[in-house]
């Protein structure tokens, strides 16, 4: 294993949770750790790893996020965006964990398929074909699927 693999093992799971704790975003904190890494090999090749220069890039790149955050935080009025509000940001955090407490409920096959309506951005018919089956019954399997989510949400999960 060559010196920069060494580094990246022995680095990316703390500079994970340091930028998790910096932004609050489990995506954009993973997002931000690739980008530093990224952004430290590019411009100070594989020698020797410096921990700090790397933090410091990571804290760099995770500031630049956080302030374009807060440019976008606004809408096209000009005033800001109520989605921007530290109290509404919790209350939406804790809606997305509870969905995908829901989702873990779900059988395995329907689990899969919510996850590709949701994530994938693919139509009904692509979907169909990475799951063998037909563009109609991929609607009447995610109808279900989603009734069944609103009975775990609607129970408290349940």
């Amino acid at each position: 294993m060559d010196a920069y693999s060494l580094f990246y093992k022995e680095n990316r799971d703390r500079l994970y949770a340091y930028l998790l704790r910096m932004t609050g975003e489990a995506q954009l904190a993973a997002d931000l750790v690739q980008e530093s890494f990224v952004r430290y090999l590019g411009r100070y090749g594989s020698r020797d790893g410096s921990r700090p220069l790397l933090y410091t890039i990571a804290r760099n790149a995770a500031l630049d996020a956080i302030r374009k955050q807060k440019v976008d935080g606004f809408n096209a009025d000009g005033h800001e965006d109520p989605g921007n509000n530290p109290e509404q940001q919790v209350m939406d955090r804790e809606a997305f964990h509870r969905m995908l407490a829901a989702i873990g409920q779900l059988a395995p096959p329907d689990r899969e398929l919510i996850s590709l309506v949701a994530t994938a951005d693919l139509t009904y018919r692509e979907i169909g074909r990475i799951l063998n089956i037909s563009e109609a019954n991929v609607k009447v399997k995610v109808h279900r699927a989603r009734t069944k989510l609103r009975e775990i949400l609607g129970s408290g999960g349940k």
